[in-house]
């Protein structure tokens, strides 16, 4: 069984390397790569996808999995080796139903789809990328068809990045945050906005990530196995434990673009970069779903970054980072203006309260893709009479519609906006059981001081990579099952004190 373990350790390095190898070439692509390159690169994204994939689906696998079965059944479910051939046989036997070719044919067209929606957008043509947008639906329901017995077409989508959840769950979820945030929302914005137009004066770009760079070195971004890039639309990136990166966009008339999305980012990053050295190459290298990734880059842009403790300590260096250009900017006015909730067109510039509201509606527009219920033709104005009946705007354009969001360019159709709205209500039932253990933890955030947060985050989340399900680690953690009402309480309690509720 040793020899047989080892086996299985050594093919799954192997294909690890291979899905790393193509991460640096999508991370090129997405920073560095001339436009020139794109073909090709899509060329050799497929290649070593396909060769990852055969790899992993190879009769090989499937018959050292079985053999390891034993072994598996013999140890405590929370053991290293057991979880890695549970994770592992999970992962043969959703892969051995998708042909390699066909993997390869949509790495393909994602590279190529991508590049497309990069020259679109700033162009506002939604047009020129239309036929691919027809193609990648194509292969979203191609792919969720490989899965037959689930209720509807976009569960096994959704269960690839929230495994566990469904379209009726989710659903089921949205429901119940909708329902007391529209209210919120209502009593927000009936209210004066807050002028936030100090957000908007001139922030050089250099100073703006020396700044925010500053920032998640304190939260305890480790440059020693990180850098951070520009490019059109921010994420994070990992080659290997040792090596995750992140990057952002920059607006020098909009400190908060680039800022947030910095913090954001390197809450992707810590989650990877705490993850258990003994689980390197390994499918235990991850984490466990997309919801509870969200969870960390939500609450260290959020929660922790946008907290009122946090800009007690903050706000005096930010206006020595930009001389003269917050002089007249109380740290009230200042804290409100990062707080400002407001109906807007984009997602990623959206504030806590309305966000969700954005997430639900691509959400829904994806269901009606997958179901054959939209067409992409008509995409652009579900998306504005979507926009119009939830937040009551209508985006003067597709480039800040339908085009806003690289991942329906990038990626699949389906299976991935839930992730962003599961997070943030983890990342409210996560930190309000990290207080519990740690009250002190607001008056430390107060003098710049993020080790108790980071360490237990490290300790009852990050260490443990894949090893549990999200259910599973949500019960490990709080004790209970998923549940809206910490992050409804964290919202009442902030938004009810900037706005009077």
């Amino acid at each position: 069984m040793d020899t047989k373990l080892q086996e299985l350790k050594n093919r799954l390095y192997e294909i690890n390397d291979l899905n790393m190898a193509g991460g640096v070439l999508g991370w090129d692509q997405a920073t560095y790569m001339p436009v020139g390159g794109a073909p090709a690169r899509g060329r050799q994204m497929a290649t070593l996808g396909r060769i990852a994939h055969e790899k992993l689906v190879s009769p090989e696998m499937g018959q050292l999995l079985e053999d390891l079965k034993p072994l598996e059944d013999s140890l405590p479910y929370d053991s290293d080796d057991a979880s890695l051939i549970r994770v592992a046989r999970r992962t043969y036997e959703r892969q051995t139903q998708v042909p390699s070719d066909r993997l390869a044919a949509f790495f393909q067209h994602s590279a190529e789809s991508y590049q497309a929606w990069t020259e679109a957008r700033p162009k506002n043509d939604f047009k020129s990328v239309e036929p691919l947008l027809e193609k990648t639906l194509d292969f979203s329901r191609e792919l969720a068809n490989y899965f037959p017995g689930y209720e509807h077409v976009a569960d096994p989508l959704i269960d690839f990045s929230d495994f566990g959840m469904k379209a009726s769950s989710v659903r089921q979820v949205f429901a119940d945050l909708r329902a007391q945030l529209v209210p919120m929302v209502k009593a927000i914005t009936e209210q004066a906005p807050a002028d936030d137009s100090c957000l908007r004066r001139t922030y050089p770009k250099k100073q703006q990530i020396a700044f925010g760079e500053k920032i998640i070195r304190a939260y305890g971004y480790d440059f020693n196995r990180g850098r951070q890039d520009e490019t059109h639309h921010p994420f994070m990136t990992k080659f290997s434990l040792g090596d995750v990166r992140i990057t952002t966009r920059f607006n020098e008339n909009d400190l908060g673009d680039g800022l947030f999305s910095t913090l954001h980012e390197s809450g992707h990053a810590m989650y990877e970069l705490g993850i258990s050295q003994d689980f390197e190459g390994s499918p235990l290298a991850n984490g466990t779903s997309a919801g509870v990734h969200e969870s960390q880059s939500r609450m260290w842009e959020n929660i922790v970054g946008r907290s009122r403790p946090f800009w007690e300590h903050y706000y005096p260096q930010l206006q020595a980072t930009f001389p003269g250009t917050l002089d007249d900017v109380s740290l009230d006015t200042f804290y409100r203006a990062i707080n400002k909730v407001q109906r807007s067109l984009i997602r990623t510039d959206s504030d806590e309260v309305t966000y969700n509201l954005h997430v639900m509606i691509r959400f829904e527009l994806e269901l009606q893709l997958l179901e054959g219920t939209l067409a992409i033709k008509d995409l652009p104005e579900a998306w504005h009479a979507a926009y119009e009946e939830n937040l009551g705007l209508r985006a003067p354009d597709d480039r800040d519609g339908v085009l806003q969001d690289v991942h329906w360019y990038g990626g699949l159709i389906g299976g991935a906006f839930q992730g962003y709205t599961l997070g943030n209500i983890i990342s409210g039932q996560f930190y309000a059981t990290a207080l519990k253990a740690h009250p002190e933890i607001p008056a430390e955030v107060g003098q710049g001081k993020f080790d108790t947060l980071h360490t237990w985050l490290r300790e009852n989340i990050y260490k443990h990579g894949s090893k549990y399900t999200a259910p599973e680690l949500i019960e490990r953690v709080t004790g209970s099952s998923l549940t809206i009402e910490p992050y409804i309480a964290y919202l009442k309690a902030k938004y009810g004190e900037l706005y009077q509720l």
